[in-house]
């Protein structure tokens, strides 16, 4: 398998947990790398500002002398926004069903964001 097709079946992965609607592989500056977001411009989008808000948070943790931030996440009404750091060059960013338990989502998140970091270095 080629790279790609390796970060397909791991986005696919997670599509399978319940709850997951979405989810997305993006470069820490918040370019687009692989998503299963069906408009390609929604994808860059959502890559694009969850990479702000990730890096806004490690910046603000960091500065306050806490460290790192593991993943943010952004609650609404309509779902929930996860964001992760999958190694120094990418994000993990997936997007949640409003009414999702996100134990077993965060496992799985932090499971994945592994094989990426693996995979891309």
């Amino acid at each position: 398998m080629n790279t790609t097709e390796i970060l397909e079946k791991v986005l696919f992965d997670i599509k399978n947990i319940g709850g997951v609607e979405t989810s997305a592989i993006a470069s820490r500056d918040g370019l687009l790398i692989y998503s299963n977001i069906s408009h390609k411009s929604q994808a860059e989008t959502f890559a694009a500002m969850s990479a702000t808000m990730l890096g806004a948070a490690e910046t603000a943790t960091t500065e306050l002398g806490k460290g790192i931030p593991d993943r943010i996440i952004v609650e609404s009404k309509h779902g929930k926004l996860i964001a992760t750091g999958a190694g120094q060059k990418a994000l993990l960013i997936v997007m949640t069903e409003p009414d999702a338990g996100l134990g077993l989502i965060l496992i799985e998140v932090e499971k994945a964001s592994k094989k990426i970091k693996e995979i891309l270095g």
